[in-house]
């Protein structure tokens, strides 16, 4: 197996970092250390092309196969590296944020879209499980919902349940102008609403929302009023009780990018605080 070589910042989220095909590390801002990310797209194909992305060369479609035997390899080479190599020094990780905060279900594209992302996630939940990173540590998945209805999916989200897991799901946008733009997707509020009760009766479920200026335009009335009228459907509807509100950190990748831009501290505490009045929890990443 390779090395890792990459000074690894808040700011460098390089999955290359590794040399491995599934597996890269992440000093995440939102997790608070060392994040282990598992990507299932690496043919960078997502059904989703949101215009924050930060993936190069995004294309529409779906994961390809997992290579399972690989992916085992992968992870246990990897964090055998972290726990009893030298991953820190070599990649010049803080000391602060030498610590397994997660493993996280992420990467180029829509993770459930995998054929077999079911066993995927009991993979990784026993090799997690048998090195003792769980359940110290956390066992995240990060989805826009869109798939969460299939019964694969499902089965997936109640193994990632049994390891104490939880999902990240994905709500930039609660108009349909709001979710064409930003999200590039024809999946309407009612499918993804339905969605979201699925997760949240299989797994703790957590929303996740990136806000950011477009075209100096900063965050509309329309955009927040009806994001905020959802998150009242929401709390009368399931049991997701904490949302994680954050801006742009680092450059889109998409055409859109010169256009984009992140929202000041000052207008994502007053929209946190909105938020919290309905009765949800609120962290913001800046």
């Amino acid at each position: 197996m390779p090395t890792a070589i990459a000074m690894l910042t808040t700011d460098n989220h390089d999955r290359d970092a590794a040399g491995l095909q599934y597996v890269y590390p992440v000093i995440s801002r939102r997790a608070g250390g060392l994040s282990v990310g598992i990507n299932f797209n690496v043919n960078n194909a997502c059904n989703w092309r949101c215009i924050y992305c930060q993936v190069p060369n995004l294309t529409k479609g779906v994961a390809p196969d997992l290579d399972l035997a690989l992916l085992q390899n992968e992870l246990e080479f990897f964090l055998n590296d972290v726990q009893q190599g030298g991953f820190y020094q070599r990649c010049q990780v803080d000391v602060n944020n030498r610590v397994i905060k997660d493993i996280a279900i992420s990467g180029n594209g829509e993770p459930t879209s995998a054929k077999n992302f079911a066993d995927a996630v009991a993979l990784i939940g026993g090799i997690a499980t048998q090195l003792g990173v769980f359940p110290q540590s956390h066992f995240v998945l990060i989805t826009n919902g869109s798939l969460l209805h299939q019964q694969r999916v499902r089965e997936g989200l109640s193994i990632l349940n049994t390891y104490g897991g939880e999902v990240w799901f994905k709500l930039d946008s609660a108009t349909k102008e709001g979710r064409s733009l930003v999200n590039q997707t024809t999946q309407s509020i009612k499918s993804s609403l339905a969605n979201l009760k699925i997760s949240a009766e299989l797994c703790s479920t957590k929303l996740q929302t990136c806000v950011f200026d477009y075209r100096a335009q900063g965050l509309s009335d329309k955009e927040k009023n009806a994001y905020l009228n959802l998150l009242k459907t929401i709390r009368e509807t399931t049991n997701v009780s904490e949302i994680m509100l954050y801006t742009l950190a680092r450059p889109s990748l998409q055409p859109e990018a010169g256009q984009l831009g992140a929202l000041s501290g000052v207008v994502l505490d007053t929209f946190a605080e909105d938020i919290r009045q309905i009765g949800f929890k609120v962290s913001i990443a800046y």
